[in-house]
Formats: C-alpha cells, structure tokens, sequence
C-alpha cells in the first residue's frame, strides 16, 4: 500500500526535550514530515512506525535506548534506517552501532547540515534531486 504522504517521514527518539525540539524544528523547516518521541516506547506504541523513512535515536536513555530500540525494530521486522546521536561518544558503543548497521553515529551537539546529509543518505535521496 502506497503512502499518501509525499514528504519523507523522520522520527526522532530522544528524552532530551531541548534536542528533540530544535532537530524537529531543524527537519521540518528543511521539508520533512517529522514525527519526535521521548522514549523509545512511545515511538513503538505509535503508529508513525511502519511510515519512518529515518530514524534518529538517542544512544542513553531511560529504559531503553536507541541501541537496544534498533535491535528490537529489527528482531520485529523493521529495519528503518537509524541514525544514532549521543552526548556520551564512546568508541565501543560507536563500534556496536556502526557494526549494527546504522547509518551514522553523531555526537552530541551536532552540525545540524551534518544530519541532513546524513538522512538524505538514509533515505536515498538528494535536496538536489529536488530542484
């Protein structure tokens, strides 16, 4: 079944209100349809999942974080391109994220043009593209 939205949805997963607001901001004014979530949980509750063209997901948060979400979206069929971001750079969970498949792995705070090339990737399309 083809979507009727034509802008590609990004869902953002982080408990951080600050980060989670400006990048939904970041998104939308750059043309993405943006879905933003304050915990992993809520982002599998909601029904935004089957139409995420792009993840991004915070590496800690309470409960589970964005590692662990990756791993179950895979175990229950889903692999959405995922985009992890962290203020807690450590090479060994750099390693496992990349190793898992992830798109890429930005510390926090990130060059907010970094993300869009990063999610135009993702999704495999280019802003040129656009024009």
């Amino acid at each position: 079944m083809q979507r009727m939205n034509v802008k590609p949805v990004v869902s953002i997963v982080d408990d951080d209100f600050s980060v989670r607001d400006a990048t939904r901001n970041l998104l939308r004014l750059n043309g993405y349809d943006v879905h933003a979530f304050e915990s992993a949980e809520d982002f599998l509750r909601s029904t935004t999942l089957p139409e995420t063209d792009c993840l991004i997901a915070d590496v800690k948060m309470p409960r589970m974080g964005g590692l662990a979400l990756r791993e179950h979206l895979l175990a229950i069929g889903f692999d959405i391109p995922t985009i992890f971001v962290t203020a807690f750079p450590e090479p060994a969970t750099r390693e496992r994220a990349l190793g898992g498949g992830a798109i890429c792995f930005l510390d926090k705070p990130f060059d907010g043009w970094v993300l869009i090339r990063f999610i135009e990737k993702a999704i495999g399309r280019s802003k040129l593209e656009d024009s």
